[in-house]
């Protein structure tokens, strides 16, 4: 029996106009549909209000707004069920007096070491479009690896981000959510106490999900990235407390509509990330001889993954590739591009070789903090952070050195979504009728 497999795309309905301005003040337009300083077809100057937020990006670079999608599925063979690949294009125009379709919201918040992010989406035919979005800078890791405890400052950090998140559901009328936590609440001692205080002061029940789950949605949210001619992809997803190692092997063929998911070989959990190993070695002043020493570290680790010497095998026959949806790879790639600020539509789905992302993690490597918080795609907030990111990603490249790694401004959330819908079988309801609603 054929399943509902989810979407395979995914649209963000943003104007070009509207991110333009969102990314040059580093804020997110609340609703993308909605056109701000026009009535009656005349221009009219307006103050921001409320409908604007601040979008800080946490584990990833800053003031990445939404972008406006259009599908440019691509068919993989065995692998039905993943947002494709899309282009950035500008949204059309509905018929003038038509009426506005709504709803229903469905909502994924990613309560991370590092960060808090939420999206809001309503379905679309074999895709979505977010309609709100939020990400903050928290570091609810913050001193956890020393004390084992989640400290009362990052607490309140994570509980006033948390709130807005529960503004934002709460006016959206969202009919569907998973929210969720992961390696800080999984590690800390009084992640329990923090979680009852979150739903007591938010009303927000968040789940602490398995390092299991956490590499699965990883792949949902981004898989439709992974090459389809290539043998496989080892996907990774580099965190604030942990850093996922996902092996997709797509060597042997498999009979009818599978999920991307169905392809993982295996995976792994390293007990690492960007905040716990720049708390470690520090992040502002980290010599060449420091990076080697992180290197290093994580390089013994990589033992931890199952099926290890295939995963060797493999790579050393050729055709494999990486897939990162992190927020080191995407700085990465924004530094490579030459971007004046960063711009989602340039850096997801991009290309590198393994000779760009040596040519630029040694560049951060030999530039000086200050430098870093300069540097647009970095920032002060994500400055003492990406230097233990590279490492993560240096001792990846060494183990397994292969020639292509593609870039992904995806992850959790995008995959929560997809999980979301794909269980209410929105996209099975929409190919059953017609475009008048009719049976088909």
């Amino acid at each position: 029996m054929e399943t509902d497999d989810g979407p395979t795309l995914a649209e963000v309905g943003a104007s070009a106009k509207q991110r333009e301005r969102a990314e040059r003040s580093g804020e997110v337009f609340s609703d993308p549909e909605r056109r701000p300083g026009r009535r009656n077809g005349r221009k009219r100057r307006r103050k921001r209000r409320s409908v604007f937020l601040r979008e800080h990006a946490a584990d990833g670079p800053a003031a990445a707004a939404p972008v406006a999608l259009a599908a440019l599925a691509i068919d993989i063979p065995g692998l039905a069920g993943s947002p494709a690949i899309a282009l950035p294009e500008p949204p059309v125009a509905a018929p003038k007096n038509a009426p506005r379709r709504e709803g229903p919201f469905y909502g994924a918040l990613d309560l991370g070491t590092n960060n808090c992010r939420l999206l809001i989406a309503t379905p679309r035919e074999r895709g979505f479009r977010v309609v709100d979005a939020f990400s903050r800078i928290v570091r609810l890791g913050e001193g956890l690896g020393q004390t084992g405890n989640l400290s009362d400052a990052a607490m309140e950090r994570a509980i006033e981000a948390l709130k807005v998140c529960g503004a934002k559901l709460a006016s959206r009328e969202v009919v569907r959510t998973r929210l969720i936590a992961t390696e800080a609440c999984r590690m800390a001692r009084n992640g329990a106490a923090f979680l009852e205080r979150v739903r007591a002061e938010t009303g927000l029940e968040l789940e602490v999900v398995s390092q299991e789950t956490e590499a699965r949605l990883a792949v949902a949210g981004c898989g439709s990235l992974v090459d389809p001619k290539a043998s496989g992809a080892l996907l990774f997803d580099i965190g604030g407390g942990s850093s996922e190692l996902v092996w997709i092997d797509l060597r042997h063929p498999i009979e009818g509509r599978r999920r991307i998911a169905d392809r993982i070989r295996s995976w792994v959990s390293l007990p690492l990330g960007v905040v716990s190993l720049s708390e470690r070695y520090g992040g502002e002043l980290v010599p060449r001889g420091v990076f080697e020493t992180m290197v290093a570290e994580v390089a013994d680790l990589l033992e931890l993954l199952p099926e290890v010497g295939a995963l060797d095998e493999a790579v050393a026959a050729g055709g494999m590739h990486m897939l990162g949806t992190s927020g080191t790879v995407t700085t990465l790639a924004g530094i490579h591009l030459g971007l004046k600020r960063y711009d989602r539509r340039m850096v997801d789905g991009v290309w590198l070789s393994g000779a760009q992302v040596s040519g630029v993690i040694d560049q951060l490597v030999e530039t000086d903090y200050e430098g870093r918080v300069a540097n647009p795609c970095i920032g002060r907030e994500r400055a003492d952070l990406v230097i233990a990111g590279c490492a993560i990603l240096e001792a990846f490249r060494r183990r397994w050195p292969v020639e292509r790694l593609r870039v992904a401004d995806r992850g959790l959330r995008e995959g929560m979504l997809v999980d979301l819908m794909a269980r209410d079988r929105v996209w099975h309801r929409a190919r059953a009728t017609d475009g008048n609603g009719k049976a088909s």
